[in-house]
């Protein structure tokens, strides 16, 4: 226990307290820290720029608690009535997660590339329309383009882990369900889903807080851009913190992101008490 202590102590307590204490300076994450009281605050709920950026974390929350989510129950729940292939289907799914991202998101930035991988492909169908356009550098189409590829990496992680969750409800439930003349809709919604709630909460949860600490797709893809359109809370941090060399304001943002964290474990808290969940 106490080694366990000390590593907690070392990595997660220590430098939380440490940015706690620096949000309130004017720190360039190098000299001596310049106490400025609520400085940092101010301006952080005062910076247009950090409020896009909320927005288009609010905006990948909302994509990843539908698509991504869907698409995992919906494949879990088909792979989990196949009698065979199921172990083949669950590798081929799970493949793009264990991925390096910085490679896969070098492969995807090539392919979305006007000039080659698709649109080179497309330019060759004749479709010059859909070839030249740039997915990644038009403002209106690159958070949703980055928000794409890390789906493709996303989704089947949620799907092994429903899957393992399916494969544990009770089997007699769905005997007793067919012997009453339930369809495979039925069956998932009045046995399926109240059977793996458990992982479905959790998996909620933490794609919301996943959401807003995502960083690694967005900044090796686009940096934020173009013009900002891609900027989230964790990529405005990094260039405040390294590129500004402004440590005490991007630790206040680093507060921000504790405390959006920490009211989503507190809402759920609140929501399990209330509503007597079992998990």
């Amino acid at each position: 226990m106490a080694p366990l202590l000390v590593v907690n102590l070392l990595v997660i307590t220590g430098p939380g307290i440490a940015s706690l204490l620096y949000s309130f300076t004017d720190w360039d994450g190098l000299g001596a820290a310049e106490f400025v009281g609520l400085a940092n605050y101010v301006e952080l709920f005062g910076n247009p720029n950090v409020l896009a950026a909320i927005s288009h974390n609010l905006i990948w929350t909302l994509f990843f608690l539908t698509v991504p989510m869907g698409m995992a129950l919906l494949g879990a729940f088909l792979l989990s009535r196949l009698r065979r292939g199921q172990v083949l289907f669950r590798i081929v799914f799970f493949i793009p997660y264990v991925l390096a991202t910085v490679v896969s998101a070098a492969v995807w930035r090539q392919l979305l590339s006007p000039t080659a991988g698709i649109g080179a492909a497309l330019e060759s169908l004749g479709i010059d329309w859909l070839a030249e356009t740039n997915f990644l550098g038009d403002p209106s189409l690159a958070l949703g383009s980055v928000a794409f590829i890390n789906n493709w990496q996303w989704w089947g992680f949620l799907l092994v882990l429903f899957v393992a969750a399916m494969q544990g409800v009770d089997p007699a439930l769905y005997e007793a369900a067919r012997l009453d003349g339930a369809n495979a809709w039925r069956e998932f919604w009045h046995i399926t889903l109240p059977g793996i709630r458990p992982t479905l909460v959790f998996l909620t949860l933490m794609t919301i807080i996943w959401s807003f600490l995502v960083f690694d797709y967005v900044y090796i893809l686009t940096q934020g851009g173009p013009a900002g359109s891609t900027d989230v809370l964790s990529t405005v941090l990094y260039r405040t913190a390294f590129g500004e060399q402004r440590a005490g304001y991007a630790s206040a943002m680093a507060m921000l992101l504790t405390v959006i964290s920490a009211a989503v474990v507190g809402g759920y808290l609140v929501l399990r008490k209330r509503l007597k969940w079992d998990v």
